[in-house]
């Protein structure tokens, strides 16, 4: 069993910047705080994205979901820190299990197994070294806007995240298409291997 860091290198959960529905802006402003005020260096973390090809995908442990059902997301954005003393903690905002969770316990717990998943939601995850998603990312939000332009839920108070050259590239991101987009593409088995444990 993986032991608790020594230290807290996030704030706690109540104290992050968060916004409901939004979780690829929280996970960028949690990379945003590594860079700027955390005592870790930023490239041990990665922005994790979990979609698939028909953007269905169950996640268990999610404090929208019903005790022991999955949520179906589209998509689900989560920070992955890779401890340079071999232990590894995901924090996602909108887990039920602590923050940070143990990468092995996040992985049993709210990923499971995709023996009995059918094929049209077993999950893949885009790996996005947190420096370079701060460089990359963008979105004007506008996937969260119905067909009248009002909010489907309402947005961040700060101005939306662009860069130089993007003010939207949320779905390079979101695809799965290894060939698009930014990080490294695994498979569920590939990423527990590399981050997990195999099980």
């Amino acid at each position: 069993m993986q032991a608790a860091l020594a230290s807290p290198v996030l704030p706690g959960r109540g104290d992050c910047c968060y916004t409901s529905c939004y979780c690829e802006e929280n996970v960028w402003k949690l990379c945003e705080y590594v860079r700027d005020r955390a005592q870790q260096p930023l490239e041990d973390f990665y922005a994790i994205f979990l979609s698939n090809e028909n953007k269905m995908i169950p996640i268990w442990k999610q404090r929208s979901g019903n005790r022991e059902d999955p949520v179906i997301w589209d998509y689900h954005v989560v920070l992955l820190h890779d401890c340079r003393d071999g232990q590894k903690f995901i924090y996602d905002l909108d887990t039920v299990l602590p923050f940070p969770c143990p990468c092995d316990t996040y992985i049993k717990e709210a990923l499971r197994s995709e023996h009995n998943i059918h094929r049209d939601f077993r999950r893949k995850l885009r790996v996005n070294p947190s420096d370079e998603y701060l460089r990359t990312f963008a979105s004007d939000r506008s996937h969260m806007k119905d067909s009248n332009n009002e909010w489907r839920k309402p947005p961040p108070p700060y101005p939306y995240i662009k860069t130089p050259g993007s003010s939207m590239n949320l779905d390079d991101f979101i695809s799965m298409d290894p060939r698009v987009g930014y990080g490294a593409v695994y498979t569920l088995a590939a990423f527990t291997e590399r981050f997990g444990t195999p099980v």
